[in-house]
């Protein structure tokens, strides 16, 4: 019961969040929305940053087991932004938030995650050394992570797929150069 009374109180929250400013949302909104009282809410969240933080690390815990192998940048990215594309407003509510740290951290844990899971599926990488592939990460996470925060500080205007994919049509053959350089 417990699990199900906190799955319709995320229910609630993204669904409140879809209509209006994270700062215009109050528990007393989310548990008329999702029919329980605030006792309820306050035995499963402290309050609404928990509630956030709790939905973020689900969603992030959701792309993990749904992305247990990533074959390119387009899939790390893609994996990255799914649930903002699910979500448009009540993304942009979070991100327009005081609570905007949650999700960048959000974002930037599902990033180190797809992007590892990446390079490590690439055959050559198993030939750098921890140092070469810790540099490699790095700088592949933070460009994911840059591209992911320059789109959400667009509004989520443009179509990030096609960007993206554009984008790997010119960088492409980049990463494994990188790995070959440090191998040879």
């Amino acid at each position: 019961m417990a699990d199900f009374t906190k799955k319709a109180i995320r229910s609630a929250f993204i669904k409140l969040l879809n209509e209006k400013p994270l700062k215009q949302i109050s528990v007393r909104d989310i548990v008329d929305e999702c029919g329980i009282n605030r006792n309820t809410f306050y035995y499963h969240f402290q309050d609404i940053p928990q509630l956030l933080e709790s939905i973020a690390r689900e969603d992030a815990n959701r792309i993990v087991l749904e992305n247990p192998e990533i074959h390119s940048i387009e899939e790390c990215l893609d994996a990255i932004v799914s649930f903002s594309l699910e979500n448009r407003r009540a993304v942009l509510h979070i991100f327009r938030s005081v609570n905007r740290d949650i999700f960048e951290q959000y974002q930037w844990r599902v990033c180190e995650y797809a992007v590892t899971t990446f390079i490590d599926g690439i055959p050559e990488s198993k030939e750098l050394s921890a140092e070469d592939r810790d540099v490699i990460i790095t700088y592949v996470k933070c460009v994911c992570f840059g591209l992911v925060m320059n789109w959400l500080e667009n509004g989520l205007q443009e179509d990030v797929r096609s960007f993206v994919h554009r984008m790997c049509q010119l960088k492409q053959g980049e990463l494994l150069e990188m790995i070959h350089r440090c191998i040879q």
